[in-house]
């Protein structure tokens, strides 16, 4: 299977769409924030490992919180993903906090900043 198939884009998003359900409603763990969202997901061709990129909703210390749970949820978050997803392997997930979110908020002030410094000296 190839990175950028069909099969494979399908498998990616079914794959986000259970973790998702997971993360939002199966793990009790108090250090994942409520506030926590599946940005992407990408599956290695050979359904063995995946990369999944997450998006917290707080201060650097909730990420870290969050990170360090779904770690140590991750035999959990497998398990209920095999009962879900029908695939030959339940891949191995690596969790990753995306930073493009915050960094698109960050930007958009900064530009506000310079158009209201612009305006004021007209």
């Amino acid at each position: 299977m190839r990175k950028n198939s069909v099969k494979n884009t399908r498998i990616n998003g079914e794959v986000q769409r259970v973790l998702a359900e997971i993360i939002r409603g199966g793990i009790k763990d108090p250090r994942v924030s409520p506030l926590t969202s599946v940005i992407a997901v990408e599956v290695a061709p050979d359904l063995k490992t995946c990369k999944a990129w997450i998006s917290v909703y707080g201060d650097d210390q909730a990420q870290k919180d969050t990170l360090a749970g779904l770690k140590s949820a991750e035999g959990y978050i497998r398990n209920q993903l095999a009962r879900e997803i029908n695939l030959r392997n339940t891949p191995e997930i690596r969790f990753i906090v995306d930073q493009s979110i915050a960094y698109g908020v960050k930007m958009s002030k900064m530009i506000d900043d310079v158009c209201s410094d612009l305006n004021k000296e007209e």
